[in-house]
């Protein structure tokens, strides 16, 4: 299968996304609630999702219509992308630091 090629802009409007991953609104409607994606509402209240959210979307089509995950699966796959693209950042042990002395700050404050 061809890679799917998002659009270089950061904010997609719902029927642009159902068009990107060729499948309906609605089952994109049904994934947010299943994969707890939450996409913002502009002044209009449509959904509006960041590019970061439309990529996820794209892994999930793949998981459930290619791989032939069950949505459970899927969700515990991409738990698991998720937990190995953290252990693999360079910078966690510095952002866990920074985290720490943040926590300490506030404390201070309160």
């Amino acid at each position: 299968m061809t890679a799917t090629r998002i659009p270089d802009k950061f904010h997609f409007k719902i029927g642009e996304v159902s068009r990107i991953l060729g499948v309906k609104p609605y089952v994109l409607r049904f994934w947010e609630t299943e994969f707890r994606i939450t996409p913002a509402k502009n002044r209009s209240q449509h959904r509006v999702y960041k590019r970061q959210e439309v990529e996820t979307l794209l892994e999930i089509k793949r998981l459930l219509y290619e791989e032939r995950f069950t949505i459970e699966g899927a969700r515990a796959k991409l738990k698991e992308q998720v937990k190995l693209e953290l252990a693999e950042n360079p910078y966690r042990a510095t952002l866990r630091q920074v985290r720490k002395d943040l926590t300490r700050i506030k404390a201070l404050l309160e």
